[in-house]
């Protein structure tokens, strides 16, 4: 625990006003805990979205009793900027979220990868071994499976041949966080999140990408002529599982949060035809380097040690993505 003489007690979001951030930050507030929010409102993508987010979250927050949200624009790369968010509260919890994100990113720019998910987490680290805070929630990646073709992929998979920077610099990540645990008792649980979804996303995301492209009346680039599965998780129950891993006692677990299923490219598609009702002009192209053909959670260890439990539909979770995207959402950029 943090040493400082503050009465209330803080859990830190970093990346707190990014997609999935938002969203435990919203979780974590509704359930009465006191946040400290941390992010750099960078313009990887249209900021006006992610300064909407923080908008929201303040607001809300001022109607939620019993609860307390503080936002400090911070670097996590900006190690004394992030010592002295820490030093000055009283910080009991860690939620580390945030990063560079886009594997296809990561291949024109891998060095922002590298400095924000591997220099910023050894910041976080840091930052609580210094200040005595042992409990750290971190966000890795499916992407970090690369070319394993046994599925469901299941946590104690050989995942030495990743194939992006981003998959790299977020696996990277894990060993940074498990030097931790295991030198400075720090207690850590690894959520390697699976293709995520849900209102308030990232414009970079296919799932934005093909809603925008409908509605424009512009080509969907479809990659591996359309011969993709993907294991669909609504951003509802990524925040369920990071909320029970925040209460779990451990040295060092990794957890896959998914749904527990994988879905063909196309079927998705179809659903956000469906939704929008509007069918998508199509354009095939060959497999781009750094993906995968398929990603498929193995979802058995977080079922048993957290009680997790997906329980969005992917029906249910598009259809709350659409409403969003129509009344609000169609009006940001990437």
């Amino acid at each position: 625990m943090n040493k400082n003489n503050n009465i209330q007690e803080f859990c830190v979001v970093t990346g707190a006003a990014g997609f999935i951030g938002f969203h435990v930050v919203m979780k974590f507030l509704k359930e009465g805990k006191n946040i400290i929010g941390i992010d750099n409102l960078n313009n990887y993508y249209d900021k006006k979205l992610k300064i909407a987010r923080l908008d929201h979250l303040i607001a809300q927050s001022s109607k939620i009793e019993g609860s307390t949200f503080k936002f400090y624009e911070t670097d996590i790369n900006d190690f004394d900027a992030l010592s002295s968010v820490f030093s000055s509260n009283m910080i009991n919890d860690v939620c580390h979220l945030a990063a560079q994100a886009g594997v296809r990113n990561s291949l024109e720019k891998p060095w922002n990868h590298i400095q924000n998910n591997i220099v910023g987490t050894i910041n976080v680290l840091e930052v609580m071994r210094s200040n005595d805070i042992s409990n750290l929630v971190f966000a890795s990646s499916s992407s970090v499976y690369g070319l394993n073709e046994e599925v469901p992929f299941t946590e104690d998979l050989d995942i030495s041949k990743t194939i992006s920077p981003y998959a790299t610099s977020k696996r990277s990540a894990e060993l940074l966080c498990y030097n931790y645990s295991h030198l400075y008792g720090i207690q850590v649980k690894v959520m390697r999140f699976f293709t995520v979804y849900g209102p308030w996303g990232r414009p970079d995301m296919a799932y934005y990408i093909f809603a925008k492209a409908i509605m424009e009346d512009k080509p969907l680039k479809i990659f591996n002529n359309g011969v993709m599965q993907r294991d669909f998780t609504c951003v509802d129950d990524i925040c369920q599982g990071f909320g029970l891993a925040l209460d779990f006692n451990c040295e060092y677990e990794i957890f896959n949060l998914g749904s527990g299923e994988s879905v063909e490219l196309m079927h998705f598609i179809n659903l956000i035809e469906k939704n929008l009702g509007k069918e998508a002009k199509k354009e095939m192209y060959p497999l781009q380097p750094g993906d995968v053909v398929t990603t498929w959670s193995n979802i058995d260890k977080a079922k048993k040690l957290l009680g997790y439990e997906p329980k969005i539909s992917l029906d249910e979770g598009l259809k709350d993505f659409i409403d969003w995207f129509l009344s609000y959402g169609r009006k940001f950029d990437f």
